[in-house]
């Protein structure tokens, strides 16, 4: 079943210059354009119905913070902390992020569309109704996450932690990945027959089977 993805639709944006964002605010209805969150206490913080047009959140701290109803352009964080955030109904566009801490996060109708990610932490998160497309993602870490309806379409995947995972409806098709760990936890997974061909010799070893 593919991903449910609710079409996100703004408008009547209020256009901020020059943002001063503040811990556990509540911003509605707002467009943002180059806005710069970097270093900044914002644990709590929710953004609603906002518009971003390039963002820098380096280092910002958005520990638990919610975002619904958002698109969000070109968000830059070489170090992105939003650990127990919520995601709901929410269209990432070329993000570039280096290590993406978001952890035991909920995310709902979320996208990802293009962008380069070193390494996203989604460790014990609760996924549904996600798509990630034309992404390169050097490591995706899903590792006790319960995820549904996911599609993961086009991209290159370093290296895809599946160890502990709960899944259904999880599609790989289409999408290169070097290697795969917690092959216990592939139930769920739907792939091609040319990846069935490349998990073949871990899962193989995995299972104590000699190819000869």
């Amino acid at each position: 079943m593919a991903p449910r993805l609710t079409p996100v639709r703004l408008e009547g944006l209020r256009d901020e210059g020059a943002p001063d964002f503040r811990r556990a605010e509540r911003y509605d209805g707002m467009r943002y354009s180059r806005a710069a969150a970097d270093g900044l206490e914002l644990s709590g913080i929710t953004f609603a119905e906002c518009e971003f047009a390039g963002v820098s959140f380096n280092e910002a701290q958005l520990r638990g913070a919610t975002f619904r109803d958002c698109v969000i352009g070109e968000a830059y964080a070489p170090v992105f902390n939003a650990a127990r955030s919520t995601m709901h109904d929410v269209i990432f566009s070329n993000p570039r992020w280096g290590s993406a801490e978001l952890y035991e996060s909920g995310w709902q109708s979320v996208r990802i569309d293009g962008g380069k990610l070193d390494y996203l932490n989604l460790r014990g998160s609760g996924l549904a109704d996600v798509q990630i497309s034309d992404c390169i993602i050097s490591e995706l870490d899903l590792g006790s996450a319960t995820a549904a309806r996911i599609a993961l379409k086009n991209c290159t995947i370093g290296t895809l932690e599946l160890a502990g995972a709960r899944l259904k409806d999880f599609d790989l098709r289409g999408t290169d990945f070097r290697s795969i760990s917690g092959l216990d936890s592939l139930a769920g997974v739907v792939i091609d027959e040319y990846q069935l061909g490349l998990l073949a010799p871990l899962l193989a070893a995995h299972l104590g089977m000699v190819v000869a």
